[in-house]
This record gives C-alpha cells, sequence and structure tokens, in this order.
C-alpha cells in the first residue's frame, strides 16, 4: 500500500487527536512511523489523490493538528512513498539532517509573497523616469499618433523599461522584507510573477516582518503585492525538494 506523508517531528512532538483523519474520501486513518528519535506522520494514500479542496484542507489540518506539539517539517501536498518500510529506512538514513532541521525552523513560520505590477502605474513610472520615452511618445502625438513604425519602436521601448523595472522591484522587494526574516526561498521563475519569494520569519519578529511588507505597499505604490502566511515551512525543510528521498511530489503549496 502507498504511504501518504503529511511531515517528520521530533518523536516527543506529535499530538493528534485519536482516530484523526487524512486525505481521501472516507479519510484514511492518520498514524505515526517511529525511527530512532524521529516518526513520520502518515495514511495510506488513496488512489486517484488530485488537489481538491477536502484533501488540500486535509492536509493542513493533520499539520496543524500535529505542529501543536512542537515543531513539525512539512511535506508538500501529494508526497508519497513506496511503504512504510521506505518511509522509516529515509527517517534512519537523514536522521542527523532532519533532526538539525526540527532545531532550526522550531518557532518560526513561512511567508510568501509574491508581486507584479500594476500596468497603468508603471507605465506611468517607466515614462516619468525615461526622457527619451517621453519625447518619442510627444512627437508621435504632434504627428497625429506616428507612423508604424515610430508605434512599433515607442512600444518597443516602453517594453523594455517595463522590463528592466521588473529586475529592480523584484531586487528592491527582496532587498526591502530580507532584514525582517532569517532566511530566503526563491519560488519558481515562469510563474506569472515578478518576485516570487518565500521569508523564514521568528514568530517573535512576525510584526516586523508584516511591517515591513506593508511599507513596500506604501513605498512601492505601482507593484500589486500578495502575501500569504503565516505557513509551516515547506521552502525550508531542505535546500531542495522537501520530500523523502523516492517520494513523488503533488501539488506545491504556498509558492506555486
Amino acid at each position: 500500500m502507498t504511504t501518504y506523508v503529511y511531515g517528520i517531528a521530533a518523536g516527543t512532538n506529535p499530538s493528534l487527536p485519536k482516530d484523526m483523519g487524512g486525505v481521501g474520501d472516507p479519510p484514511n486513518p492518520v498514524r505515526l512511523l517511529k525511527e530512532g528519535e524521529l516518526v513520520a506522520i502518515v495514511s495510506d494514500a488513496p488512489e486517484g489523490l488530485r488537489p481538491k479542496r477536502r484533501d488540500l484542507l486535509a492536509h493542513q489540518s493533520v499539520l496543524s493538528e500535529a505542529g501543536a506539539g512542537g515543531c513539525v517539517l512539512p511535506m508538500r501536498f501529494g508526497s508519497l512513498a513506496q511503504d512504510d518500510d521506505s518511509v522509516i529506512q529515509v527517517l534512519g538514513e537523514r536522521a542527523e539532517h532532519y533532526l538539525e532541521r526540527l532545531t532550526a525552523l522550531e518557532g518560526r513560520d513561512e511567508y510568501n509573497v509574491k508581486a507584479n505590477h500594476d500596468q497603468e502605474s508603471v507605465l506611468h513610472l517607466v515614462m516619468a523616469e525615461n526622457p527619451e520615452l517621453r519625447s518619442l511618445a510627444e512627437a508621435n502625438r504632434q504627428a497625429g499618433g506616428g507612423s508604424h513604425e515610430d508605434k512599433l519602436r515607442l512600444g518597443e521601448m516602453v517594453a523594455a523599461a517595463v522590463q528592466r523595472r521588473e529586475a529592480v522591484d523584484a531586487e528592491e522587494l527582496q532587498d526591502l522584507l530580507a532584514p525582517a526574516a532569517e532566511a530566503i526561498s526563491r519560488g519558481p521563475e515562469s510563474t506569472g510573477w515578478l518576485a516570487n519569494i518565500s521569508y523564514l520569519v521568528n514568530r517573535d519578529s512576525a510584526e516586523e516582518f508584516l511591517a515591513a511588507v506593508e511599507e513596500l505597499r506604501r513605498s512601492h505604490p505601482h507593484l500589486e503585492v500578495r502575501m500569504n502566511g503565516p505557513l509551516p515551512p515547506y521552502s525550508f525543510v531542505e535546500p531542495g525538494p522537501a520530500e523523502p528521498a523516492g517520494a513523488t511530489t503533488g501539488t506545491t503549496a504556498g509558492k506555486e
């Protein structure tokens, strides 16, 4: 039977209600697999698992309940292992790493920040910053709109200026929020956002981080900023994929 993995915790930490259900319809019973100082929080994996709302919420609920007893290294939705024995094997092989991560992530949450340009605002901004663009736009206006070549040239110059501004804004966003966080993890590119960054934030510093996000919104009104958090620290379980070796990955929470 394929095993669904919710997370990894210290053996003394998980606090799960009796008969708690996880993913599946009906919900599959959640259980603990112990190896040394670690436990994996698992259940049987339902057939044909998809990121439906009920199962996404079930995944989050299990992590929330387990996290009430201490730090849990969260696996992303859809993390599967061949069977229970393969999970126990990974716990043994990677015990030192998981114990280090549990210590490092105790009392910390992930905040994912995405940003994009407000198109009208950024056009005004790049025009204000670029005298050459303003001159060309004015020349076209006085010429009744300009020739096809003039319009094409202006459009290409504006697009290039906006692209340069995207790179600048992405770097500024990261730099402005990083001092209030302990670590950062960039999300995958080509997601339609000019910035997609996760921040690891100590709960004692959460108000400082939230204030920095609000200041970013005030100082960069041409940006549409979306924040999601606090979240389990999915992006900081390890430098690479957060799943046990041999696992298959489903939907990425928080950073997609």
